[in-house]
């Protein structure tokens, strides 16, 4: 195995621990928090390759929906873990990227 490839399963292990840890906090969340006011399945998702494999990318910026989900996003420095699937918002600020959690 390369330094390369090790790196990558290290950084990999790293996220699914993240993941892990942030699925656990949002369970452990006082039940009195506002729910989320955005519904992914309102908005308007493509298919799209990254270096990570498969994920869904959306710019649907006429939706309120995907307005609620950027102000939350932005609340949660841009990432976040909801309903099993694990939500990011690229540089640009005006795209999201989205993908199944792996399972542990």
């Amino acid at each position: 195995m390369s330094s390369i490839d090790f790196l990558v399963k290290l950084r990999d292990a790293g996220q699914i621990i993240a993941d892990a840890a942030n699925e656990q906090l949002e369970k452990m969340a006082p039940k009195g928090d506002k729910a989320a006011s955005w519904n992914p399945d309102k908005i308007k998702w493509t298919e799209a390759q990254g270096s990570s494999g498969t994920y869904e990318r959306s710019e649907d910026v006429s939706s309120l929906d995907f307005k609620e989900m950027l102000k939350d996003l932005a609340a949660h420095d841009g990432k976040l873990n909801r309903d099993g699937s694990f939500y990011w918002t690229f540089q640009n600020g005006a795209t999201v990227g989205r993908k199944k959690r792996k399972q542990i």
